[in-house]
C-alpha cells in the first residue's frame, strides 16, 4: 500500500515538491511561534518574587541639595515619617530608578574567584525595601542599621545569582568582589529572583546593596505599600503631602499594577505580531493544500473511476487521497525536524532544551493537524465520484 503510495507521490514529484515546500515553511514559522509560546508560559509559571499588589512608586525631582549629610539624612527620614502618618500608608523606601516593570536597567560584573561575572543587575535600596515588596528571603537576613559599621559592604544576592556563583553550595559569608575587584563585599542573605520585566519575562541575576545616606542626592525614586482601601482621593491627599514638604520638585506617583501591564503589553507584542504572520501563512499553505488536493481529484478522475470500477470502496479511495497528503506531510517533517533540533543541541538564543522540544512535538501535532483536515473534504469529494457517472460525463 505505502509502496504504491510513495510511487504515485514520487511520479508528481514536481508538483508535490511545491506542496512540501509550502508545508515545511509553514512547519518553521509554527516551530517559531510555539518556541516563543512555550517560553512565555515556562516563563509565567514561575513566581513573581514580589506582592507588587497595592505598591505605588512616586517619582520625584531632588530639590534638597547639601554637603551636610546628617541634614540631608534627617531632611529624607522626615519626609518618610510624614508620609507614614497618613493612614492609608503601610512602609515607604526609597530606591534607585531601575525598579521593577520598568525599562530602567543598571548592570555591571562582580569577582569571584579571580572570575569575572558580567551582566549582573545592580539595585540600589534601603532597609524598607523588602518590606514594601514582601520580598522572599531565603536565606539569612535583610539590612538594617547594623550594617552601618561593617567592615566589608554588605550585600544580599538573588537565587540566580547563588545558582550562577555558587550552584547548590553556601553562599552566605562569602565575600565577592566589585567588577574591578577593587572593593569586597559580603553576601549576608539570599531573596527570591524577580521577574523584573514581566509575567512573560525570565528572571536575571541580580544583586541588592544598600544605600548610604549620601545616596540621597541621586536617588529619584519612593516605593509606598498602600493599604487595599486606598482610592484616587487618598492619592491626591499623597501628592499634596510630598509636594509641599519637596518645593519646587516634580512629583509623578504610578502604580505598580499598571506599570507590570504596561510592561506585560511590551512583552507580548513579538509574539502578537509573530502569530499574525504565522495566521497569514497557515491560511495561504491551507488554501494551497486545499487547492492542490482538488486539483489532484479532478485531475486523476479516470484513474478513480477505474479504482472504484475494479471494485475500491469510497472509503478508500479517500483514505488514499488522505495518506498521500499525510506523506507529504511527513516527509516534510522529518527535514523541519532536523532543522528544529538544532536549537537545543547548538544552546541558540539560550532557552532551556525542554521549551524547543515540547514546541517541536506541538508543531508536528499542529501540521499533522491542519493537513489531515485539508485533505478530509477532498478526499470525501473523490469518495463521492460513482463510476456510471464520470464515465457518461467522459
Amino acid at each position: 500500500m505505502f509502496k504504491h503510495l510513495f510511487k504515485l507521490i514520487w511520479n508528481k514529484k514536481k508538483q508535490n515538491f511545491l506542496l512540501m515546500s509550502e508545508i515545511l515553511v509553514s512547519f518553521l514559522v509554527i516551530f517559531a511561534v510555539f518556541t516563543l509560546v512555550v517560553y512565555y508560559y515556562h516563563n509565567y509559571k514561575k513566581p513573581m518574587g514580589i506582592d507588587y499588589q497595592d505598591v505605588w512608586v512616586v517619582t520625584y525631582g531632588n530639590s534638597y541639595q547639601t554637603k551636610n549629610t546628617d541634614s540631608l539624612d534627617l531632611y529624607y527620614q522626615t519626609l518618610v515619617q510624614t508620609i507614614k502618618a497618613l493612614p492609608q500608608v503601610k512602609e515607604v523606601g526609597f530606591t534607585a530608578g531601575n525598579i521593577p516593570f520598568t525599562q530602567n536597567r543598571n548592570s555591571g560584573g562582580i569577582t569571584f574567584n579571580n572570575q569575572k561575572a558580567d551582566d549582573i543587575d545592580w539595585y540600589n535600596v534601603d532597609d524598607s525595601y523588602r518590606k514594601v515588596f514582601n520580598m522572599q528571603l531565603l536565606e539569612g537576613r535583610w539590612f538594617d542599621k547594623g550594617d552601618d559599621i561593617a567592615k566589608d559592604k554588605p550585600i544580599v544576592i538573588n537565587t540566580d545569582l547563588k545558582e550562577k556563583l555558587f550552584g547548590s553550595g553556601e553562599a552566605l559569608g562569602k565575600i565577592i568582589g566589585d567588577g574591578d575587584n577593587k572593593n569586597k563585599m559580603k553576601i549576608i542573605g539570599v531573596v527570591q529572583s524577580i521577574k523584573i520585566k514581566g509575567d512573560y519575562a525570565t528572571t536575571g541575576a541580580g544583586l541588592y546593596q544598600r544605600i548610604d545616606t549620601g545616596s540621597y542626592r541621586w536617588l529619584d525614586r519612593m516605593v509606598i505599600k498602600v493599604t487595599p482601601d486606598a482610592d484616587a482621593a487618598f492619592e491626591g491627599k499623597l501628592y499634596k503631602t510630598i509636594a509641599n514638604y519637596m518645593k519646587n520638585s516634580d512629583i509623578e506617583i504610578e502604580h505598580m499594577t499598571d506599570k507590570r501591564i504596561s510592561i506585560n503589553y511590551f512583552s507580548l507584542v513579538p509574539m502578537i505580531a509573530l502569530l499574525i504572520v504565522a495566521c497569514f501563512l497557515i491560511i495561504n499553505v491551507a488554501l494551497g493544500l486545499f487547492g492542490v488536493l482538488w486539483y489532484n481529484i479532478n485531475k486523476r478522475r479516470g484513474e478513480i473511476v477505474l479504482r472504484r470500477a475494479v471494485g475500491a470502496t469510497g472509503n478508500g479511495v479517500s483514505t488514499q487521497l488522505v495518506n498521500e497528503a499525510m506523506i507529504l506531510a511527513t516527509l516534510s517533517l522529518i527535514i523541519g525536524a532536523f532543522f528544529a533540533v538544532q536549537f537545543p543541541l547548538l544552546n541558540l538564543f539560550n532557552l532551556p532544551a525542554s521549551v524547543y522540544i515540547i514546541a517541536l512535538f506541538l508543531s508536528i501535532i499542529f501540521i499533522y493537524l491542519l493537513v489531515l483536515v485539508c485533505s478530509l473534504y477532498p478526499g470525501k469529494q473523490a469518495a463521492a465520484i460513482y463510476p456510471a457517472v464520470a464515465l457518461h460525463e467522459e
